[in-house]
């Protein structure tokens, strides 16, 4: 059976109830971002959290709120979910105080998410800055394990410096592996750096990597002004904008179009979105996101 969100599961017609996880694993990927793996506590018997990548859920800690943040891992790693967060106020400092054991509150999933089924016998070229890589992760993972449904894989992740890069073991397990490209760049480096990777903005790294749009989809997430420049070079490349996707998280709170803090226009990222075609962006109101 799929689980649509916990009311279901509770047999509460209350949209606002919150599955209950435990964390059973903490990861800090850098100084100010930390990645918990979370496990669900009060599924009924034989019941399997559904979700897709690309959709997303409000974390909470009782007493302090709730944010949102997507579901880093993939559809395919049934035991658990993960995200991976920021330092950035109360909600996201509250949950950086808790550890192994503790309960956090998980509502969702919600949006949209990655068209996979279309991308099926294609190239892939991932595009991440930063944080950004977390939605991308959980797609690639969808994506490596059925490796054999899709063509060439690539990978652009780029960071501000070396110590903003997350994931590094799984980066590390990505380079490794003979059936992905990937390439890593970050903006700048000291002169005593022995970094063997790119040195670069990602839309410039991207330039020269020069990827075909023959039979190919391009997936795009990092802050606005990268997704901004990634998309305009990918157009001049000739990718198509129907084959250009991106995710946003813009200003999202309740997670179903009630509060109104992610309207871009008239379109409610959590509801339209957050995975958004470049045609479709094209609709909307640049200054908004």
């Amino acid at each position: 059976m799929e689980i649509a969100n916990v009311a279901q599961v509770a047999n509460v017609p209350n949209i606002y109830y919150p599955y209950l996880t435990r964390i059973v694993d903490i990861v800090d990927e850098t100084d100010d971002i930390r990645t918990f793996r979370l496990q669900f506590s009060n599924l009924p018997s034989g019941e399997k959290f559904k979700f897709r990548a690309g959709q997303f859920g409000l974390y909470s800690v009782f007493g302090y709120g709730e944010a949102v943040f997507c579901i880093a891992s993939s559809p395919t790693r049934e035991q658990y979910i993960e995200c991976s967060f920021k330092k950035v106020g109360k909600v996201t400092s509250a949950l950086r105080r808790l550890e192994v054991g503790d309960v956090v509150g998980f509502r969702g999933p919600y949006g949209n998410y990655f068209p996979l089924e279309d991308m099926v016998g294609s190239n892939l070229i991932f595009i991440g800055g930063g944080i950004g890589l977390a939605p991308l992760r959980s797609l690639i993972d969808n994506v490596l394990d059925l490796r054999s449904q899709f063509r060439d894989i690539s990978i652009l992740y780029g960071a501000r410096s070396i110590k903003d890069l997350i994931y590094q073991e799984q980066l590390c397990e990505w380079s490794q592996r003979g059936d992905i490209d990937l390439v890593q760049t970050v903006d700048s480096l000291p002169a005593t750096s022995t970094w063997k990777g790119k040195v670069g903005l990602i839309p410039q790294v991207l330039t020269t990597m020069n990827p075909s749009p023959e039979n190919s989809w391009a997936i795009v997430c990092g802050p606005p002004i990268m997704i901004k420049y990634s998309i305009e070079v990918l157009r001049k490349l000739h990718f198509p904008a129907n084959r250009i996707v991106t995710t946003l998280e813009n200003r999202m709170k309740c997670g179903f179009g009630k509060c109104g803090r992610c309207n871009i226009g008239k379109t409610y990222v959590c509801k339209e979105g957050p995975v958004f075609r470049a045609d479709e962006l094209q609709n909307l109101p640049e200054s908004d996101f």
